[in-house]
């Protein structure tokens, strides 16, 4: 199997390519060829493109999100704290009043 493309064998074939297309029809093959891998070449880079484009999105939601729970978080600890505060202050003032 790793003798299948000798330099004869390249000659035979190119020589066959000639014979079949012809001399004038061969540029314009090898420039389609060129033009299509260029397409599929930036049609892929296009999808993975869009795949980071994706991830940035979610990793924007995500980052949204844990600010909103930190704020929330401390809110959350901040109205625990005055409450706990006013109650305090509601303690000393009915000790106060009842000495």
């Amino acid at each position: 199997m790793g003798d299948l493309l000798q330099p004869w064998h390249i000659v035979i074939i190119v020589g066959l390519a000639i014979l079949l297309f012809g001399g004038k029809k061969l540029p314009e093959l090898g420039k389609g060829l060129g033009e299509g891998l260029r397409g599929f070449k930036e049609g892929m880079k296009g999808l993975t493109d869009g795949l980071d484009d994706v991830d940035d999105e979610k990793k924007k939601k995500q980052d949204l999100e844990a600010k909103a729970y930190q704020e929330a978080k401390l809110a959350a600890e901040a109205k625990v704290a005055a409450e706990a505060r006013l109650a305090a202050e509601q303690k000393a003032q009915q000790e106060a009043v009842n000495r």
